[in-house]
């Protein structure tokens, strides 16, 4: 799900999955057409950018009104498809870099039938208002996330506590507008500024629930739609969070795994459970002091998370963790910390809108034996990020919005969409993909079998890649039956490395440094 995937929260627990009646939009006035101004950076030199209001509240549209960012990379071919709309996920993605990154990653041939179209979502980036509630929530040295001992526990309480009542004093008049739903009406007002009668429609992570969303307001709407690594919408949010700390832990012990693997060059062990040992001892040791001043033991799982998104990350995620537990060699773990861990300028916004949406799209149990109950019985099972996870979002337990109810995105009528899903994802746990499968009829699944990757297509795999430039193409579409209807083998596992400097340098690490993880 996003720059740091994760999110929960409400008011009471709803039973996930069960079909709200979603208000009805009042009359929106005719959208004026976009003014679309030249804003290409030397990565994307084509890229322009526009911006466009619409209502803050759907349900008054001739009120007060909010103000979207949108870019776009414009067709260039005789043949035009019109635009396709493309989203990172989060919720608190930014997506204007991702319209350039996806018009250079596919098939020049089939971006050049389409307007690429990137957008901020409410709320998010360089739309108008930007939230951000709290800037230094995520400051180090944070609290241990284990609550061990009664003042730990209240620590991060009153953390997550203090953001909840800092984002309702500054944004209360917002608040109760950031929400998906809310988000798929501006979809629909960005198709009706870009005079388009449909459009397609194409989301990473938390981006296919809003296409999802979309699909089910606005059907008729939607020409072709991709989604790539999905989020199951009968989880939202609580259970779904749930669901993430066990897929998480299992993608961590992959990681141990391949560093026993490589023993002769990280010289951890040739065991995955001495090296997984090892690994909570150096989290022990960072509990006492932290690594540079900064990196103790939350900013150490903050730090290794974006592992369990992509495998990439894995060489230099090993060589921190091999220099501190071998040398006592900290300057590579803060390396990695700032690289992967850190909260950037950015951290706050994408948070707070993360909150924001997430807290109010559903109800969370506002009763914290309920999250204590839960996230330990996790624990037991997932030590790894479990409670992590839990204070990531905790506010949700505070919020200070009521809730909504998840939207059923069973569809009917919306045209084939086209889904695709790694087996080990653990941001987005493969099931959600079955699910959104069969709530969609007609849609096809394509599955990265083994793999452990999060938004797989255009990351590297060539197999994905043709399925998706197929169907953008022209409609062609997998012709299987039975759970998934194509499969791809997963990408090969990154080779080790030492050098204080690796980094991975294939598209995979632009796909996933602009879909994002968790600050």
């Amino acid at each position: 799900m996003g720059r740091r995937a994760t999110v929960l929260c409400g008011a009471a627990l709803v039973v996930a999955g069960t079909l709200t009646a979603v208000p009805a939009e009042a009359s929106a006035p005719p959208a004026a057409p976009l003014t679309w101004k030249k804003c290409g950076t030397a990565k994307y030199p084509t890229l322009q950018c526009a911006s466009l209001k619409v209502p803050l509240d759907h349900a008054a549209p001739k009120g007060r009104t909010i103000t979207l960012a949108l870019s776009r990379v414009p067709h260039t071919a005789k043949t035009y498809q019109g635009p396709l709309l493309v989203n990172p996920g989060g919720p608190g993605g930014s997506g204007l870099a991702l319209a350039g990154h996806v018009a250079s990653a596919l098939p020049k041939t089939v971006a050049a039938q389409y307007d690429v179209v990137g957008f901020d979502p409410r709320g998010v980036g360089r739309s108008r208002p930007a939230l951000d509630c709290r800037p230094t929530h995520f400051a180090p040295v944070r609290p241990d996330s284990v609550p061990s001992t009664p003042w730990v526990e209240r620590a991060n309480l009153l953390r997550a506590e203090e953001f909840a009542r800092a984002c309702g004093e500054k944004y209360a008049d917002v608040l109760p507008y950031i929400d998906t739903v809310s988000a798929a009406r501006d979809l629909d007002l960005i198709r009706a500024a870009l005079g388009a009668p449909r459009i397609s429609y194409f989301g990473y992570s938390y981006g296919t629930y809003l296409g999802a969303v979309y699909a089910k307001l606005f059907p008729q709407r939607v020409r072709r739609a991709v989604l790539d690594s999905v989020v199951d919408p009968t989880g939202v949010w609580y259970d779904d969070n749930l669901a993430q700390d066990i897929a998480f832990d299992d993608r961590h012990r992959a990681f141990l795994a391949w560093v026993a693997r490589h023993d002769r060059t990280y010289r951890l062990g040739t065991d995955p459970a001495r090296v997984e040992e090892r690994w909570y001892a150096l989290r022990t040791a960072l509990a006492r002091t932290p690594a540079g001043g900064t990196v103790g033991p939350a900013e150490l799982e903050d730090t290794f998370l974006p592992g369990g998104y992509y495998d990439g990350y894995w060489p230099q995620l090993a060589h921190a963790f091999a220099a501190y537990a071998n040398d006592r060699d900290d300057g590579p773990l803060v390396e990695a910390y700032r690289r992967f861990g850190a909260a950037d300028e950015a951290a706050g916004n994408g948070y707070s809108v993360y909150a924001a949406v997430q807290c109010r799209d559903a109800a969370w149990p506002r009763d914290w034996h309920r999250w204590r109950a839960d996230n330990w019985a996790a624990h037991t099972k997932a030590p790894f990020m479990t409670w992590n996870n839990a204070w990531y979002n905790a506010p949700c337990a505070f919020w200070p919005t009521k809730a909504l109810k998840p939207v059923d995105v069973t569809n009917t009528k919306v045209p084939p969409v086209l889904i695709f899903q790694a087996t080990g994802d653990a941001a987005t746990p493969y099931q959600g993909a079955v699910t959104v499968h069969r709530r969609l009829a007609g849609s096809r699944l394509v599955v990265e079998q083994g793999g452990g990757n999060h938004a797989v297509t255009l990351g590297g795999n060539s197999c994905l890649d043709r399925h998706l430039a197929r169907y953008l193409a022209d409609g062609t579409l997998p012709r299987g039956s039975g759970e998934a209807d194509a499969t791809c083998a997963a990408s090969p596992a990154p080779k080790p490395a030492t050098a204080k400097t690796t980094k991975s340098t294939t598209r995979g690490t632009e796909l996933h440094d602009l879909v994002g993880v968790r600050p």
